[in-house]
């Protein structure tokens, strides 16, 4: 069975998102959804299109200081994307790197957003962060709207910062910290409490 399948009780019926940890046996519909939006994100991101590109993207994820969570639509169980929180820094630092893959057919409804705002929460309140980064590419404009809906803002640019798709390429630099007045109203209404572990159960946001 699809671990990215879920229940379809009342109480999902009435939430926007379920937010859950990616698991091992969330492959199929992981690895289908990018092989479906491969125009989408190529330009963007390397998302796993097969077995072992999954497997390796999984290994990343130690539940310490790499996360991986998917986001679905509760009334229908369909991938809406998927979230990183990634190199995340404890002790005086506590900083951390938030990435996104988005899927094609959600577009407008902002059930990423709520997503991306749950993880956000999570890594606040649960983890303690005090900051999250996230790096893009100046002509993503999806994926910059997103952040800056998010409350993200802007802290400069960064020639060259990283290797993609065999070339270095230029990122826009785009943060959050706790605390601040961007943070704060951003997530109103957003549940804490992201159940990490692969037995866990979902968050309903």
């Amino acid at each position: 069975m699809d671990l990215l399948e879920h229940n379809r009780t009342s109480s999902c019926m009435k939430s926007r998102v379920t937010l859950r940890p990616l698991v091992a046996g969330g492959q199929r519909s992981f690895v289908d959804a990018p092989r479906q939006n491969l125009r989408l994100h190529r330009p963007w991101v390397a998302a796993p299109l097969d077995e072992d590109s999954f497997q390796q993207y999984l290994r990343r994820f130690d539940g310490k200081h790499n996360f991986g969570f998917v986001v679905l639509e509760p009334a229908t169980g369909r991938l809406v994307g998927a979230i990183n929180l990634t190199n995340v820094v404890y002790g005086a630092f506590r900083s951390g790197y938030l990435g996104y893959i988005a899927f094609a057919g959600f577009e407008g409804k902002g059930l990423m957003r709520t997503g991306l705002l749950a993880v956000v929460r999570h890594a606040f309140t649960e983890l303690k962060l005090h900051r999250l980064e996230a790096n893009i590419q100046p002509l993503n404009a999806a994926s910059i709207a997103l952040v800056r809906r998010c409350g993200f803002a802007y802290e400069g640019y960064s020639p060259a910062y990283l290797k993609f798709r065999g070339k270095w390429r230029d990122h826009e630099r785009w943060a959050l910290v706790r605390g601040s007045r961007n943070a704060a109203p951003s997530l109103d209404g957003i549940r804490s409490g992201v159940a990490l572990g692969p037995r866990a159960a979902p968050l309903n946001c």
